[in-house]
């Protein structure tokens, strides 16, 4: 298990940032300063036309407000200059190299993906990168700090409000965002989240 901390960076891949329930915590727990989250001008182009895809009843403005609140709001968040590195990286999916050429640029420790098998370990592991999924990220972050991730969940299941949700509403979304072991160590507090 990496050791994550205030010095720990992660690069947050685009399949993490949509949909929002699973961005809105790793952003919200970012705040707490257990780790830096990362991005880049291509990553925020990615799941924003994932959303226009999937949801092209929300306006590109919202979407825009969305990038620029989470640019405003995590400190030296946008890595910029790595794309020199592209041509010179190897991946199974070589619209992933971007990913990890910013991930190098930027010094983060670990690029948090569902697409763990897009950056394979030999790879990553030479260049001191990790590639974690987002359910390992958030219960290592449980870990570390329970009472900082409960009143993170807690923070963002506060500001659902179109509709809101109860705590084991907001526990199934987590677990329909394919992370079922934050939900259940989560569950332990579901009074408090």
């Amino acid at each position: 298990m990496p050791r994550i901390n205030s010095s720990f960076a992660a690069i947050l891949d685009a399949c993490v940032l949509y949909p929002a329930p699973l961005r809105d915590l790793l952003l919200e727990l970012a705040r707490t300063g257990l780790y830096r989250a990362r991005w880049t001008a291509r990553i925020h182009e990615e799941w924003m036309a994932a959303v226009r895809r999937s949801r092209p009843d929300i306006p590109s403005e919202a979407i825009e407000r969305t990038r620029q609140f989470m640019d405003l709001h995590a400190e030296h968040c946008v890595i910029t200059g790595f794309e020199p590195l592209v041509a010179g990286l190897e991946l199974p999916d070589p619209d992933d190299r971007h990913v990890l050429a910013a991930a190098i640029l930027g010094r983060v420790d670990a690029i948090i993906t569902f697409n763990k098998a897009d950056f394979p370990d030999d790879v990553l592991a030479r260049l001191g990168i990790e590639a974690i999924h987002p359910d390992d990220f958030l219960t290592y972050q449980i870990d570390l700090d329970r009472t900082a991730v409960v009143t993170a969940a807690r923070r963002v299941r506060a500001r659902l409000k179109s509709p809101p949700r109860t705590a084991r509403e907001y526990l199934d979304t987590l677990i329909k965002q394919s992370l079922p072991a934050t939900a259940s160590l989560l569950e332990f507090d579901i009074d408090s989240v």
